[in-house]
């Protein structure tokens, strides 16, 4: 409940890494890995921040049409994103730039997205990372009617590492006030599906703060509809991962849903057609600077003994990265209205090679035909 000013209290969260980088025990969760591997999400986080750092630079140029960024939420993503297995599957939003890079879909795709060259061309079925979903909250429909698929397929609770499978759907906390959102939960609870809904708690829905949308934690909802919900420090990716590891492993085993929320900061602007100063305060975004989720894993690694040569290096890929990347995106070819008939199927029907070839027909028409005045 809020307090008489409406505001809502303080609430326990997971964490399992400080913001100064200290690590601390947590009596249900426990991050597995080692410092090699802790090495890696680090790396995950910086590489996938520059591929959304460069894409802000390339709409900025007129070279994007629009671009949503994940400034700050690398934590959340990287760490729900190496959580799962290679079976598992995701149903993201417009924003889970880092969850498709730790999923294997090239940045490249995901820019030529927003750039209008395509509808977005990586495959889903190699990767099972499927389309970004810009209307809100309708992924988590398609994961919870998938992952109902995957439940009847035997794909859960068989015990066999590589072939249990579960889903995750990814959305903001502004799409929990969405009735799609809420009815996927009532859907998941009623058939037990495999799913793990991630909710990335970024404070602001576009401009309204999640104060107006919510009297009480997200997380909590949950238990409305039967099954857990728990909260995560979204800016500590040992406490993402080792939560989203157990939601994942409950779901795999058949034992249902659990909705994730990842209480994490939106750093930048809702998409590059936002002004965040319009309606927060400077001094909330130099609050959670502090907290930064690549810093604090920074200064976890400077104390166990990483080697500057390591973060140089990493820095170096980065810069490696954002020159291919921008080379690659200015390079991509513009589609063409012929072009677009074959990506309607997998396999064409007649009706379309059909209309593809009076298309053809009456484009070329047009070609050596001198305009009025005879110029062309």
């Amino acid at each position: 409940m809020s307090d008489v000013s409406g505001q809502q209290p303080e609430v326990e969260l997971v964490q399992l890494l400080t913001p100064t980088g200290e690590r601390v025990e947590h009596p249900d969760y426990r991050y597995e890995g080692d410092d090699d591997t802790i090495r890696g999400l680090y790396r995950d986080m910086v590489l996938s921040r520059r591929v959304d750092a460069e894409a802000t630079a390339l709409q900025r140029q007129g070279e994007l049409g629009i671009w949503a960024s994940s400034l700050g939420q690398e934590a959340a993503q990287v760490g729900s994103g190496r959580a799962m297995r290679t079976q598992d599957y995701v149903f993201p939003t417009y924003r889970e730039h880092a969850v498709a890079w730790c999923k294997g879909v090239d940045p490249l795709r995901l820019l030529a997205m927003f750039r209008g060259v395509d509808h977005g061309a990586w495959d889903t079925e190699e990767h099972h990372f499927a389309p970004y979903a810009i209307i809100i909250g309708t992924q988590t429909l398609h994961a919870t009617g998938y992952a109902m698929g995957i439940e009847r397929d035997g794909l859960v609770g068989t015990g066999d590492h590589d072939r249990d499978t579960a889903v995750v759907g990814y959305f903001g906390d502004g799409a929990t006030s969405q009735g799609d959102v809420n009815e996927a939960f009532i859907f998941a609870s009623s058939y037990n599906a495999p799913i793990v809904f991630f909710c990335q708690n970024n404070q602001w829905a576009i401009s309204e703060p999640i104060e107006r949308q919510s009297r009480i934690p997200l997380y909590r909802r949950a238990s409305g509809f039967g099954f857990p919900g728990v909260r995560v420090d979204g800016n500590d990716v040992l406490a993402v991962h080792a939560v989203t590891s157990a939601a994942l492993e409950r779901a795999r085993s058949g034992n249902g849903p659990t909705l994730i929320e990842a209480y994490t900061y939106r750093m930048g602007a809702h998409t590059t057609s936002d002004d965040p100063t319009k309606y927060r305060l400077s001094d909330e975004l130099e609050s959670w600077r502090h907290k930064d989720p690549i810093e604090r894993v920074h200064a976890y690694l400077t104390a166990a003994g990483t080697d500057e040569a390591f973060f140089a290096g990493v820095e170096t890929e980065a810069d490696e990265l954002a020159r291919n990347l921008r080379a690659a995106c200015l390079a991509l070819p513009e589609p063409t209205l012929t072009e677009t008939f074959d990506w309607v199927y997998a396999q064409q029907t007649p009706y379309l090679v059909e209309q593809q070839a009076r298309h053809v027909e009456y484009a070329g028409s047009f070609e050596d035909e001198p305009a009025e005045g005879g110029r062309r």
